[in-house]
């Protein structure tokens, strides 16, 4: 069975970013003295001793901030994006692993109204299936991008999720993700981990490392935010609004339907 962790109101508060005290920066100059500043906002959000000391140890993501320099994919045609993305590599991978794990992805639908093609598309997009799930410290990443002017907003609430899920053991200071902190076979951002993860295997803890549980979080994810069964989710129809929740460049959108439906066809 697949059992939701239903994340209480209190935690949800957690999520809401705190009046900052830190002074944002846009270079590494000033990230020692805002994470000390930063712990102080953290703990009155509810983050313990690990996820503190998880602060305290990470350190600027010159790679991150790179990387959230250049992001390619705003600029791409479909086309372009399609060919990057190796689209029909991952439509011929997908249909193999639906018809491998059937039973999964039928029990999925079933439950959250999401079809698999979707989910498998956002996978091999995502980290190739599983492939490669990132190379960056993402409590590091993400607490760099909380200290960053630019979307200072935007990530505090994701640093405060990155350190709650160091207290709860779910991850640690060292665990890897990708560029801008996102986790797991599907790459969750850590507050979104925090409030749509599920127990898709039934072994009472969320793991976004494990197959089954990424893939039900992804698919609670996406109802959450407004799925509706059985509707299409090509541009236009009503279940591509959803999918646009997923991902902000409209390329990566288009990509998702396309892929989706032509590993359900």
């Amino acid at each position: 069975m697949i059992k939701t962790i239903v994340v209480s109101l209190a935690l949800s508060a957690t999520l809401v970013a705190p009046a900052i005290a830190a002074q944002c920066g846009n270079n590494v100059g000033g990230f020692g003295a805002w994470k000390t500043a930063f712990a102080a906002e953290a703990k009155k959000a509810g983050v313990q001793q690990r996820g503190l000391e998880a602060l305290a140890s990470a350190t600027y993501a010159t790679g991150t901030i790179k990387a959230d320099r250049n992001q390619k994919s705003f600029k791409y045609t479909l086309d372009k994006f399609m060919q990057v993305r190796g689209a029909n590599t991952i439509v011929s991978q997908g249909r193999k692993r639906r018809g491998q794990n059937a039973g999964l992805y039928n029990s999925l639908e079933q439950t959250y109204g999401v079809p698999a093609g979707v989910l498998l598309a956002i996978h091999g997009m995502e980290t190739g299936f599983g492939g490669f799930m990132g190379s960056s410290k993402v409590v590091s990443a993400i607490t760099t991008l909380a200290y960053d002017c630019r979307r200072s907003d935007f990530f505090v609430p994701h640093a405060i999720g990155a350190l709650i899920l160091v207290d709860r053991g779910s991850i640690t200071s060292n665990t890897k993700g990708a560029k801008h902190g996102e986790l797991g076979h599907t790459q969750f951002l850590p507050g979104n981990a925090l409030r749509y993860g599920v127990d898709g295997n039934g072994d009472g803890r969320v793991d976004l490392y494990n197959h089954t549980d990424a893939m039900a979080s992804t698919a609670n994810f996406l109802r959450k935010k407004g799925w509706k069964p059985g509707q299409g989710f090509q541009e236009g129809q009503p279940n591509f609004k959803v999918i646009k929740q997923w991902n902000a460049a409209t390329v990566y959108q288009q990509a998702i339907a396309i892929m989706g439906a032509k590993i359900d066809g």
